[in-house]
């Protein structure tokens, strides 16, 4: 990762440009992980989960983006390696919409997260919440390219707006690119198992086809390492589904061709990530891994995976 890819995104070039840069290979039995990162990311001390995953939490020390910060991650899993990767807090995005006299209609933050993954790897992204303030302009990219054989699960959930203080998220807007691709193998061309662009804003906040009026949105999407027999698929819906119970919100998944996906709308960030953690346990056992361990960063009041 270098200051040019950081100049090639949409936010403009006078902010913080973080950066890291992270290889995962599996030595002896157990995944271990080399790289940096340059302020304000930090890396901090990785642990080794009992179902085989390096966990390495990412601190953001600024406090939080301002309009025209960048962050630029770079992940790379050798064969058979399994990662977690989570941050350390919630991330802010400051407003920046009226703001400025340089930028008066506003600055965009930018996240880019670039996954490859070799054959049998598997790459949990489970970031905290992402938390917009009033008129906050933000855009995250993520591309993730899978070898034969590689798992990649990614959650997210995102408040727009901080509501407990009777804020919305006004002008601004959240962007959201996702493309998950699958390389070519001797059985098959390559494919795309997911490509999905969201955008927030305006009248999409109020509209019923939106998110209408509620201030959570979150996603999960599972790229499996395999296809999954039509029986195993639809079971495994049929139980995402049913750990809905005692949640507020309206939730949903679905399959995709080689995996699923899930979506929050509601007023509770808690509540969807209590849902996405159930879904992980779910995807867990369907594998034969060890059920999940909460990262060590996480709030340890909380206990998501308990109905």
């Amino acid at each position: 990762m270098n200051a040019t890819l950081c100049a090639n995104t949409p936010a403009a070039t006078d902010g913080w440009c973080a950066t890291a840069a992270l290889q995962f290979q599996q030595r002896h039995g157990r995944t271990q992980f080399q790289g940096g990162a340059s302020a304000p990311l930090k890396l901090m001390r990785s642990t080794a989960q009992s179902s085989g995953h390096c966990e390495l939490p990412l601190l953001h020390t600024a406090g939080g983006l301002v309009g025209s910060d960048q962050l630029q991650l770079q992940v790379e899993l050798g064969a058979g390696s399994r990662a977690l990767l989570t941050s350390v807090a919630a991330q802010k995005v400051y407003g920046s919409v009226r703001r400025s006299r340089r930028h008066p209609q506003g600055s965009w933050a930018a996240q880019r997260l670039e996954v490859r993954q070799a054959a049998g790897s598997d790459l949990e992204w489970l970031p905290q919440e992402l938390v917009l303030y009033a008129d906050a302009l933000f855009e995250q990219t993520l591309q993730v390219e899978l070898a034969e054989g590689a798992s990649f699960l990614g959650m997210e959930v995102v408040r727009l707006g901080r509501t407990a203080a009777g804020e919305r998220l006004g002008e601004g807007c959240w962007r959201s690119r996702t493309e998950i691709r699958r390389l070519a193998t001797a059985s098959q061309g390559e494919r795309w198992e997911l490509v999905d662009r969201l955008q927030l804003s305006g009248e999409a906040l109020e509209a019923e086809h939106g998110m209408a009026e509620q201030p959570v949105f979150g996603s999960l999407v599972w790229a499996a390492p395999e296809p999954i027999e039509g029986p195993a698929l639809q079971l495994l819906l049929e139980q995402a589904r049913e750990a809905r119970t005692g949640l507020e919100g309206s939730m949903a998944c679905g399959a995709l061709d080689q995996g699923l996906v899930a979506r929050y709308r509601g007023s509770s960030s808690q509540a969807a990530r209590f849902w996405f953690c159930r879904i992980w346990a779910l995807l867990r056992a369907q594998r034969g891994q060890a059920a999940p361990e909460l990262p060590r960063v996480w709030p340890f009041q909380e206990q998501p995976l308990q109905p």
